[in-house]
């Protein structure tokens, strides 16, 4: 441990999911850690996103399958959906998590400040609470928030972000989602399971846009097999409350009145008023600008999670300050390949995603040295169990590693760990067509289309 006087070896601005984790491994590499957090330790993910949105999301599973019980030749009624008890079990979700995070801070005898921390020097933060604190590293680690659109503005009760929409205590009869990207659209399916009426207006081609076309279209395509609405291609011109609700106008002059409207138009960086731009920090419409090491144009500042330009995801967060901790310890960790970070949108059904989707891949390589194989979910046993329907994609060079995996299907989330390995390993389809993949597994589906793609497929259906 270093001296006291001299202040902590690394200070961490924020206590979310890229804080807490560069602040765990900077501990256990035998550095003094402090942590400032203005609220509770696990950030939005644990607290007002990932965890709460997912557990609402299978409450919304349980209720699909209650309705559809007898398809499966159960008898049971679905009497409705008790909000009351759904955010007690989401609750009880994070309360459980957030305790075992607080254990976790004490076990690794990081120094939790609590405040509002503002970067005053090249290593020093000022804390609203009147302490300051120095360090010879300092990790930026603020976060995001919800974003919104001129003419968007929220109230909390008919206009509402994602974190409102988490602590409705009842459930509107139609919701209008402006965003239909993945938090408008896992809020969508999550309603629709539970009963609401969803109507989607995306100013964007498509649903998921930054996913592959294929996905989009088996998304958009199930959606309204659910009978959830939605407009793409076009953006909302005004947003009007009424005597019982809302009503947005949208280009084109179509109408769509709705109980409320979900603003969920992406996030954006907590960076305002940290002090950063007054102490030379290079940024960019609000962003914090890195190299690959994570490295801010300041000595010894580094900057992870959502206020770094890219995908903001927890877990590329938590990456993010694992690299940093052990980049500031010496150990030269590999640099973090972006496109190596997996992706899923937990609506129902699930899209996962690695690498490159296809346009991407024709773009980097050239569209005469990408092959591709979709391999449909009806030829899988589980998935027919499962009924759900879907594929997975696959996106090889010629000759080469596969550089994407595409997957949409109930549950497929849980496939995306060997995805991940098969992108980031640059496995070739050969390679893993002679993996055994357990049968009867979703996971069989990628041997399935690796064997496909490797130019021998047995169970393939168009």
């Amino acid at each position: 441990m270093s001296d006291p006087n001299a202040g902590y070896d690394v200070v961490i601005l924020g206590g979310g999911s890229g804080g807490y984790a560069s602040a765990f491994r900077a501990a256990e590499l035998g550095m003094s850690v402090a942590l400032i957090e203005k609220d509770k330790v696990g950030g939005t993910c644990l607290h007002r996103g990932c965890i709460p949105t997912k557990a609402l999301l299978h409450a919304g599973e349980v209720a699909d399958t209650t309705r559809d019980s007898e398809t499966f030749g159960v008898l049971a009624e679905f009497k409705g959906v008790d909000v009351a008890a759904i955010n007690k079990y989401k609750d009880g979700v994070v309360a459980k998590m957030y305790k075992g995070l607080q254990g976790l801070f004490k076990a690794h005898k990081v120094e939790i400040v609590n405040g509002t921390g503002r970067l005053v020097g090249p290593n020093t933060i000022e804390v609203d609470n009147g302490q300051t604190v120095t360090g010879r590293n300092i990790i930026l680690a603020t976060g995001s928030y919800s974003k919104t659109l001129p003419g968007l503005d929220i109230d909390g009760e008919r206009i509402i972000t994602s974190e409102h929409a988490l602590n409705l205590t009842e459930l509107p009869n139609k919701a209008i989602v402006i965003g239909g990207g993945v938090i408008g659209a896992e809020f969508a399916s999550a309603w629709r399971s539970l009963g609401v009426e969803v109507e989607i207006i995306e100013g964007l081609p498509r649903l998921i846009a930054a996913e592959d076309a294929d996905s989009s279209k088996q998304l958009e395509r199930a959606f309204r097999k659910r009978g959830i609405k939605f407009h793409t291609g076009k953006f909302f011109e005004k947003v009007e409350r009424t005597a019982t609700g809302v009503q947005v106008t949208i280009q084109g002059g179509t109408v769509v009145e709705g109980d409320l409207v979900l603003v969920a138009v992406g996030r954006g960086p907590v960076t305002a008023n940290c002090g950063y731009e007054e102490q030379g920090v290079q940024m960019d419409r609000g962003f914090v600008l890195t190299n690959e090491h994570l490295q801010t144009n300041l000595p010894n500042v580094y900057a992870v999670g959502d206020i770094v330009p890219g995908v903001q995801l927890a877990h590329r967060g938590f990456l993010q300050g694992i690299f940093v901790a052990e980049h500031i310890a010496g150990l030269n960790p590999p640099v973090i390949d972006e496109a190596g970070i997996p992706r899923v949108t937990f609506t129902e059904p699930e899209v996962a995603s690695m690498g490159l989707n296809e346009d991407k891949a024709k773009e980097r390589y050239g569209a005469d040295k990408i092959k591709t194989i979709n391999y449909n979910l009806v030829g899988n046993g589980k998935s027919n169990i499962l009924k759900t329907q879907g594929f997975i994609k696959l996106v090889a060079v010629e000759d080469g590693p596969i550089v994407g995996v595409h997957m949409v299907g109930a549950r497929i989330s849980e496939q995306i760990g060997e995805a991940e390995l098969i992108y980031n390993w640059e496995g070739y389809a050969s390679d893993v067509a002679q993996l055994i993949h357990m049968h009867p597994t979703q996971n069989e589906a990628i041997g399935e289309a690796a064997m496909a793609l490797a130019g021998k497929p047995l169970h393939v259906h168009d």
